[in-house]
């Protein structure tokens, strides 16, 4: 039914839950998972190799976008949910995706999900594997609620296969990944999807970005990126993120169905003025100054 991608970089216990939730808490059985190996010397790569997964690998971090791309070309079904490694899939995800599916009837949208700890949802259930309590999860998940928002999360998200071959999934000059989900969401508004959807029953627990943690400040390894990725998003697009977020998708207001053109007030015509003065000072002033070639 959906192919799950899930871009690993040596984080073996984590993704290893994350596989084991999704077989655990899945509706349905006819699923397909398909992680990209990072490099994968902790283990990842003789784990997924001996248990039969079907996978993609670069010796190297090749960041979030090259590895989803890869990834996404081996998907043999019409949905691909982008994961992270360090998410665990609450009961009947995929119930809830399905239902949501059949309702929409086209693949114009863009599904997210709803994060408990780190993201909308305050329950606490352990911030890592050695102080997470599974048991509680299960037990309050059911009473843990947001609400179904405009926008989304980015991640765990949903897509039709034809629409992200249309748009040429993910943009790869955003290595290592930050910035590339907004960009995913405006390329795909450009085609003319208007659903922008974040479903508060689509839960899943996310310990929080443990790969980032982990390499934080490393001299060699980046698993961010920083201002960088919101600099090549404003050259390409012409605005920034967050005035795409706040005026175009209305991220996190409550969802009242397909998104229209925005509103051009006097609040909105300000900030994208703004926004053109940034791109004139990041392509003429700071680029220069910095010799920064950013896309």
């Amino acid at each position: 039914m959906f192919s799950i991608i899930i871009p690993t970089f040596n984080n073996l216990e984590y993704l290893k839950k994350c596989i084991e939730s999704i077989k655990k808490n899945s509706y349905y059985s006819r699923h397909e998972i398909i992680p990209h190996i990072n490099d994968g010397s902790d283990g990842t790569l003789d784990f997924l190799a001996k248990n039969s997964f079907i996978y993609t690998h670069t010796k190297h971090n090749s960041g979030i976008c090259t590895g989803m791309n890869m990834a996404a070309k081996k998907a043999t079904t019409n949905y691909l949910l982008y994961a992270h490694d360090d998410f665990y899939f609450c009961p009947k995800w995929d119930f809830v995706l399905k239902k949501e599916l059949d309702k929409i009837g086209h693949n114009k949208f863009y599904l997210s999900g709803t994060m408990v700890n780190n993201g909308q949802i305050d329950l606490d259930c352990g911030n890592d594997l050695n102080t997470f309590d599974e048991k509680k999860l299960l037990r309050e998940i059911d009473n843990a609620n947001y609400y179904d928002f405009q926008g989304s999360t980015w991640a765990p998200h949903l897509i039709h296969k034809e629409m992200w071959n249309k748009i040429g999934g993910f943009s790869e000059e955003f290595f290592p990944g930050t910035g590339s989900d907004p960009d995913l969401n405006m390329k795909l508004w450009k085609q003319g999807v208007r659903i922008f959807k974040g479903i508060n029953n689509f839960k899943v627990y996310h310990f929080g970005s443990i790969v980032t943690r982990k390499y934080k400040n490393h001299p060699t390894i980046k698993t961010e990126s920083g201002s960088r990725g919101a600099k090549i998003f404003l050259l390409k697009w012409g605005i920034s993120i967050s005035f795409f977020k706040k005026f175009i998708l209305n991220s996190d207001t409550k969802y009242l169905g397909e998104l229209k053109k925005p509103k051009k007030n006097i609040n909105y015509i300000l900030q994208f003025i703004i926004c053109k003065l940034n791109f004139i000072y990041i392509k003429y002033i700071y680029n220069v100054n910095n010799k920064h070639n950013l896309i």
